[in-house]
């Protein structure tokens, strides 16, 4: 069986083909081919995703990724079994671009479409890897829109530990990012920056450390560094190594936080895997920690390979083929659609992402 995954959820657009062995319906699914293509240059000016520009930008995307897919693959839609799409939560109007191309595709070739929960596609995404994890594990979800801890006892089976009450981490680090007069996406520069300052120079909070539940804060560490910048401001100049050290502190302060909440929830769980996934699931420094963390506790880490860190198509296409293989979903021949830029991943657990019977226009959307 062939899946093809559409992913549209923001400002990345992600084709990608995976196969389910007819022969061994046990194994994962493989990964024929993937093509991904990035918007991050075109929202640079604006410092931030644009949502009308990114919608319009997947509608150029997403057929000549597909066609590139199908060549890398050497197959033809004809072959696919399945089409799959992000149904939320994202963007509304970029979701409506993936979902409206993957069931118009599926409906010209008569084949079945599956709406995808994203934060589903990101939490199976180390599947992918060469060290792929066993059920149960505690999942840390934390991404620039999103940081949640999840218990996982299987695919569709998933209960919701902690989550962000204001910005995620992915978003702190953006958002203190630009504090500091870097450039977007400023997650990713900070994290470069901070390896050439002193994390000692700054003392910053570390919110909810010691609220004994699995819940995270992040609003205040960014209120706390633009109360640093301003003082520094106010005293002269904001230098380079002001920044780097800045960045170092930032990143100390939230790689601190994260790690102390996932171990806690790992003993809470009594379980000994720790899935991390999202796109600050690449940071180098939250990566160190819980591996020496782990190797102290006797905890296995798994982390999606780099490329699939980030927004992509393979982790659509393999969350669609696991929860048909796991028969917790359905694909429907039904072809009309909605899209849920709103929707907590475990109000999606044990339950069929099947495509709703009830068509909802763009505008429905928005509200």
């Amino acid at each position: 069986m062939l899946v093809l995954g559409v992913e549209s959820s923001c400002d990345e657009t992600g084709v990608a083909l995976v196969e389910v062995s007819e022969s061994h319906r046990s194994a994962l699914p493989a990964l024929r081919a993937h093509a991904l293509h990035s918007q991050i240059e075109m929202h640079q000016a604006y410092g931030g995703v644009v949502p009308e520009l990114a919608s319009r930008d997947h509608i150029r995307r997403v057929l000549p990724l597909t066609q590139t897919v199908l060549q890398q693959a050497h197959c033809t839609l004809d072959e696919v079994d399945v089409v799959a799409f992000t149904q939320g939560p994202g963007l509304a109007g970029a979701l409506l671009v993936g979902a409206g191309v993957a069931c118009a595709l599926a409906a010209a070739l008569g084949k079945p479409a599956l709406g995808v929960h994203h934060l589903e596609g990101h939490l199976l995404s180390p599947f992918l890897s060469s060290d792929p994890p066993q059920f149960p594990f505690v999942a840390l979800l934390v991404s620039g829109g999103h940081t949640q801890l999840m218990r996982v006892d299987g695919v569709g089976a998933y209960a919701l530990l902690g989550e962000t009450i204001d910005d995620a981490a992915g978003e702190a680090f953006d958002k203190c990012a630009k504090l500091l007069g870097l450039p977007y996406p400023g997650g990713a520069r900070l994290a470069q920056l901070a390896q050439q300052g002193d994390q000692l120079v700054f003392k910053l909070p570390r919110p909810l450390l010691h609220s004994g539940d699995l819940d995270f804060s992040f609003s205040g560490l960014k209120t706390a560094v633009l109360t640093q910048v301003r003082k520094i401001e106010m005293a002269g100049v904001l230098s380079e190594q002001h920044k780097a050290d800045m960045a170092a502190a930032t990143q100390a302060a939230i790689v601190e936080v994260l790690v102390k909440k996932s171990l806690a929830a790992v003993q809470v769980c009594g379980v000994q895997r720790l899935v991390v996934a999202g796109g600050v699931g690449a940071n180098r420094q939250l990566r160190l920690q819980l591996n020496a963390a782990g190797a102290t506790r006797g905890l296995r880490m798994h982390y999606p390979e780099v490329e699939f860190c980030t927004d992509n198509g393979a982790m659509i296409a393999l969350a669609a083929a696991m929860r048909l293989q796991a028969g917790v979903a359905s694909a429907s021949m039904d072809y009309a659609f909605n899209v849920k830029p709103r929707w907590p991943l475990h109000e999606a657990t044990s339950a069929s992402l099947a495509l709703s019977a009830v068509t909802q226009s763009p505008g429905a959307q928005l509200g």
